[in-house]
């Protein structure tokens, strides 16, 4: 079996696949994100091993995607969040060898993110491919011929950090980034400084769905800036084909007429229309991706059975 783990702030999700990456077995626990890199991935083998009991399955290897910078050659976080203590420099990938006997592997959330929808989700078999995740922040990766693109910085893809989308600050310290207006926290802020009520990005979704004009004006806000991205990925990349996850995904509803319509006012310079889809694998997609990695690196022949 291959393993993948996902990592996050609030939750950790464990999932075993089969060589096709069928997910048989799977389960999420709360991350002790406040209490370091060794208790955080003890939640995770704990929870592994959980799933390994009873039907006899064989470990081939185990996969992590992880928020933050990470070094995926050395297998550890280079820089992590606030919401994280002692997490930089941690040994991911050693610790979970040491720990189970057999290879680990480690990628950042988005890009596992990525990976995963490009084997078994919502883009499988395609061949150029940008990934999305609208959550607490923005991220992307992207997916050429077929194959994750690192880039010489492992930076590629990383469309939430582009400017030239206003000149609200952004977390990451600059300003007028795709991020300032396309995540969870920015629409939750955008609609606070129009209405100077605090609400989650879901409880703002329910109000556009209920015609508030405020939410309304902060998802079309949120649309046209990600279809603006799309639109510079394709004239820069000349890739077409866009997956978009992560929490603030769920308003798809509300967020995909605009994208579409966005799109549709200005097509990319190829003449080849822009084709946005909607994340297939839900919360277990960075998982799913992370067992993947596994696959990829040891080969189907790995699992011979369960």
């Amino acid at each position: 079996m291959f393993a993948g783990v996902d990592i996050g702030g609030t939750t950790t999700q464990v999932v075993l696949c089969t060589a096709d990456l069928t997910v048989v077995r799977g389960t999420e626990v709360p991350t002790p994100a406040a209490e370091g890199g060794s208790a955080m991935v003890g939640a995770a083998l704990d929870a592994l091993n959980g799933l390994l009991e009873g039907p006899g399955y064989r470990l081939a290897g185990v996969g992590v995607g992880a928020a933050g910078v990470v070094d995926a050659r050395e297998g550890r976080v280079l820089v992590a969040s606030d919401s994280f203590h002692a997490w930089a420099g941690f040994p991911v990938t050693e610790t979970v060898r040491s720990a189970l006997g057999v290879p680990a592997f480690l990628d950042n959330d988005v890009n596992a993110f990525l990976r995963g929808e490009a084997t078994k989700g919502a883009v499988a078999g395609e061949s150029h491919v940008l990934g999305m995740t609208l959550g607490t922040g923005v991220g992307g990766a992207l997916w050429v011929d077929g194959a994750l693109l690192d880039g010489p910085h492992g930076a590629a893809g990383e469309i939430g950090h582009i400017p030239g989308f206003g000149d609200l600050p952004c977390t990451c310290g600059g300003r007028g980034h795709l991020e300032t207006l396309a995540s969870g926290r920015s629409i939750s802020a955008r609609y606070a400084e129009r209405t100077g009520r605090h609400h989650t990005a879901g409880e703002i979704a329910n109000a556009a769905a209920q015609a508030d004009p405020d939410a309304i004006a902060v998802f079309e806000a949120a649309g046209a800036a990600i279809a603006r991205a799309l639109l510079i990925t394709a004239g820069l990349v000349d890739i077409t084909t866009a997956v978009i996850g992560g929490g603030v995904s769920r308003a798809w509803p509300i967020l995909a007429p605009v994208i579409e319509a966005a799109l549709d006012a200005e097509p990319p310079v190829s003449g080849n229309p822009v084709h946005v889809v909607r994340a297939a694998l839900g919360s277990r997609a960075v998982a799913v991706g992370a067992a993947s990695r596994v696959r990829r690196e040891l080969g189907s022949g790995a699992v011979r059975g369960m």
